[in-house]
């Protein structure tokens, strides 16, 4: 299957947000909106990136 950037960021996102909304059940929100959610969006953006990176060194003869 070939994969595209919707393909792979849009699951990224839904997996973030609900992480976020169940993470609001048991934090103050204020807490998770400000240290919390950053911090997941930054972590995938580097994953991303790495995992992209890699897949890139797989393919490659």
């Amino acid at each position: 299957m070939e994969f595209d950037f919707t393909r792979s960021v849009v699951p990224l996102a839904v997996i973030v947000a609900v992480a976020t909304v169940a993470l609001t059940a048991v934090m103050a929100p204020s807490t998770v909106f400000m240290m919390v959610l950053p911090s997941m969006i930054a972590f995938s953006v580097v994953a991303y990136f790495f995992g992209m990176k890699h897949g890139e060194f797989r393919v490659s003869p």
